[in-house]
């Protein structure tokens, strides 16, 4: 899923591309407010984050350019204003919601997480096989939720769990292999690392696993990759 950054402060920007690339989004960086529509017209993100204040055309601008070619792609603005005039202006233009300045890290993926999940559900062109819960174990899956549940338990995963997780799924009882995680879920256009995926695969264990240390849904297959078994 793209997400398409707008944003003028190169270490926000850059720090918000990491983060986002980390949850398993494929960033797409702007520097200012034309270069943004020229993005949003050749990358066609699926989400939009706009900061207000940036050079040749400001983000009210860029969110009506926007609007004009979609109705739908969801606006996230980013602001160091909290005046409720600008607020208003933001969700007259059809903005989704609102990041203030100074942000942390889980503010903006919960709010990314939010609107993905508005927009995993409206649109049409994800296929039912990536959309449909599944079951692993005693977890069931609910991708256009980016959520898992057990039991009473919610779990939130992020994008790039929910890849993995759907690819071990899809390929029951036989080993997937590091080049076919990270190509699938990172893209053909990353550069393998070993502890790249190893600290990704730890995390998400603990995260959904009874007992990270024996894991029944992401096995390890030592040498070759890992594998998940019914």
């Amino acid at each position: 899923m793209k997400v398409l950054i707008a944003e003028d402060d190169m270490n926000i920007r850059l720090g918000l591309s990491d983060l986002l690339e980390s949850e398993g989004y494929e960033p797409i960086e702007a520097e200012d407010g034309q270069q943004a529509i020229e993005h949003f017209t050749l990358g066609q993100p699926d989400i939009v984050l706009l900061d207000i204040m940036m050079p040749k055309m400001d983000g009210y601008t860029v969110c009506r350019k926007i609007r004009q070619l979609d109705e739908n792609v969801p606006v996230i603005f980013i602001t160091a204003k909290s005046e409720e005039i600008d607020q208003v202006l933001g969700l007259e233009l059809g903005a989704d919601d609102y990041i203030k300045k100074p942000f942390g890290t889980r503010e903006v993926i919960a709010r990314i997480k939010a609107v993905t999940r508005r927009c995993l559900q409206q649109t049409t062109s994800i296929e039912s096989s990536n959309s449909d819960s599944f079951q692993m174990a005693d977890l069931t899956i609910f991708p256009d939720q980016l959520r898992a549940q057990r039991s009473d338990t919610k779990l939130e995963l992020s994008l790039r769990d929910i890849k993995i997780l759907q690819l071990l799924y899809r390929q029951e009882g036989k080993v997937v292999d590091r080049d076919m995680i990270f190509n699938e879920c990172w893209g053909r256009d990353y550069l393998p690392s070993s502890r790249t995926l190893d600290q990704h695969i730890s995390k998400l264990r603990k995260h959904i696993e009874t007992d990270p240390k024996h894991p029944t849904i992401v096995k390890t297959v030592h040498g070759l990759g890992y594998r998940y078994d019914n």
